[in-house]
């Protein structure tokens, strides 16, 4: 008997858009949104469901423990993981942007050397080395706004979605470093010992987002 397949799922409000689209594949998400506090639940026909933060779920199924995952694109290029990614499921647009104070000019981009605070550090050094400037980077875990408004840093690289929150601490967006969705990501293992399940998800999450 085929061993049934187990998701790694992100925890927070993609999982209510991840339903209708795995509901087309034939699972079902709803155990994890029963209000109970399990991590790990099963689903009738077997599946298991991991809940995870974002930024877990490529760890869990580059190591195995999780044959698919779902997370942001941004997460995903952060972590560097081994792992594949054949579904742009469309959800959680939003943009990884540099951003300043409104006070900072425009020219600050083009610094040889900035300070840049930021939760995507790997992305961020990447953008501004492609540009022939040196971030010297700030790591951060609470709110990389604050950053700027504080004077921390020259800049800040964040995911923007409307602009509110830029616009509500006198921030303004100067670059789009890229567009951010939600992939499906799988390992590599995993696709070849469950193939014919694996590609049946692909192939139903390719249309259902389509």
């Amino acid at each position: 008997m085929t061993q049934p397949l187990t998701i790694a799922v992100p925890k927070g409000r993609i999982l209510d858009e991840l339903k209708p689209l795995f509901r087309h594949a034939g699972i079902d998400l709803s155990p994890l949104t029963d209000g109970s506090r399990r991590l790990i639940s099963v689903t009738e026909d077997g599946t298991r469901l991991i809940l995870l933060r974002t930024s877990d779920v490529p760890t869990y199924v580059e190591y195995g423990v999780a044959d698919v995952g779902v997370c942001g694109l941004d997460t995903l290029l952060e972590s560097d993981a081994d792992v594949l990614h054949p579904v742009d499921l469309g959800l959680g647009a939003c943009r990884l942007s540099v951003a300043a104070h409104r006070s900072v000019e425009p020219e600050v981009l083009a610094k040889r050397s900035i300070k840049v605070a930021t939760k995507y550090p790997k992305q961020a050094r990447a953008y501004f080395r492609a540009r022939g400037s040196e971030a010297i980077i700030v790591k951060l875990y609470g709110s990389v706004e604050l950053a700027a408004v504080a004077g921390l840093a020259d800049v800040i690289v964040d995911l923007v979605s409307t602009g509110a929150t830029l616009q509500a601490n006198d921030l303004v967006e100067l670059e789009t470093i890229r567009t951010i969705t939600s992939r499906l990501i799988v390992n590599r293992a995993s696709l070849m010992t469950h193939h014919t399940r694996m590609r049946a998800l692909i192939n139903a999450l390719t249309e259902e987002k389509g």
